[in-house]
């Protein structure tokens, strides 16, 4: 009887209740596509699934040809690297999402050119600022606009005192 390999290098592995998922060329909790992977997506290999991987393929491994400890302490070290490395990502982006709505809260009172749904340019002064979804949104002249949807940002001319 042959045993599984349940980390493999390529393609679908299969444990004793089926297709596990797919591990993708590179080392386990990787992915070798350039597209990520949502939480929903059933090929996405987690802590979890990376422990279940990782157990089944000690427990069904050959006796007579036993998996190097080094290779699972490896295995191991990789997926807490790729495990870091995303939530240093996940930091970045709030990094990054907190200097955009800094840069949206500095436009206050002043002049924005931008880009309306109809695709015409338009002007005005920046009088509020709030936080969508995905991006601050400036408030020019009653029209919620986006802040990817800015051109171009002017001071606003102090009135001449006399």
């Amino acid at each position: 009887m042959t045993t599984p390999s349940v980390i493999a290098s390529a393609t679908t592995t299969y444990g004793p209740i089926g297709a596990i998922g797919t591990v993708g060329t590179s080392t386990a909790g990787t992915s070798n596509s350039s597209s990520p992977t949502s939480a929903t997506d059933p090929n996405t290999i987690d802590k979890d699934m990376f422990l279940k991987l990782l157990v089944a393929q000690m427990k069904y491994q050959d006796p007579n040809n036993a998996t190097d400890p080094s290779t699972f302490i490896s295995q191991t070290a990789q997926f807490t690297t790729v495990e870091k490395l995303n939530a240093l990502e996940a930091l970045s982006q709030k990094v990054y999402d907190s200097g955009r709505q800094q840069n949206a809260t500095t436009m206050l009172g002043r002049t924005v050119t931008f880009t309306d749904a109809a695709g015409a340019t338009q002007t005005g002064i920046v009088t509020g600022v709030s936080v969508g979804a995905s991006t601050p949104n400036l408030t020019v002249g009653g029209i919620q606009v986006p802040l990817d949807s800015v051109t171009a940002v002017a001071s606003v001319t102090p009135p001449a005192s006399g």
